[in-house]
């Protein structure tokens, strides 16, 4: 075989995998929250067991679709700059955060079902909280600094106002829309890190 099939067949077989993943991450948008193995084949174009060929097993499918979102949500942060003035660097997070938060809300929805019974969904959930993390030690790392780091009470407060169960709790539960929920996140930010 030469060289020029064997690498057809590698793309080939990259472009079906990626259409199972985006067929996946489809439904997830559109509120089906545990699609079944047949309908991401039916969505992706693809026969069960062209999908059971392509991903071993549930895990590594999964595996694949939390690559896939962390990869779109690191696409959208932006850096802040720590020298502007707090109420910017405020703004600028919390504006960010909703988006970032708006864009993962379906895939996770659909985590709730299955983290207890998947490690790469439970993996999926640590990174988003390591980078939440990150990104307020970034962007608030002067005022965490003198309130203890990032194991600090202050911190802790941040992570819990600016995360994704907040965001579900404001938009799902308290049927808030988007810039709602984000002044509600921007006003509790503001005091935490005023007080």
């Amino acid at each position: 075989m030469t060289e020029r099939h064997t690498d057809g067949r590698i793309a080939r077989g990259e472009r079906t995998r990626d259409a199972i993943v985006e067929a996946h991450a489809g439904l997830l948008r559109e509120g089906v929250l545990k699609p079944t193995a047949k309908v991401i084949a039916e969505r992706a174009g693809v026969s069960l067991r062209t999908l059971w060929l392509n991903f071993k097993d549930l895990e590594t499918l999964l595996e694949a679709t939390t690559a896939y979102w962390l990869d779109a949500d690191a696409a959208l942060r932006q850096p802040i700059d720590p020298d502007v003035p707090l109420s910017e660097r405020i703004d600028a997070f919390c504006q960010q955060r909703a988006v970032r938060l708006e864009h993962l809300a379906p895939a996770a929805r659909s985590a709730v079902l299955g983290e207890p019974f998947s490690s790469a969904l439970a993996a999926a959930r640590r990174e988003l909280i390591d980078r939440l993390r990150r990104d307020l030690l970034d962007t608030f790392g002067a005022e965490l600094a003198v309130e203890g780091g990032a194991d600090g009470a202050l911190c802790l407060g941040l992570m819990a106002a600016t995360s994704g169960m907040t965001w579900s709790f404001a938009r799902d539960d308290l049927g808030r829309d988007v810039a709602d929920a984000r002044a509600i996140m921007r006003d509790t930010v503001t005091r935490l890190l005023r007080a």
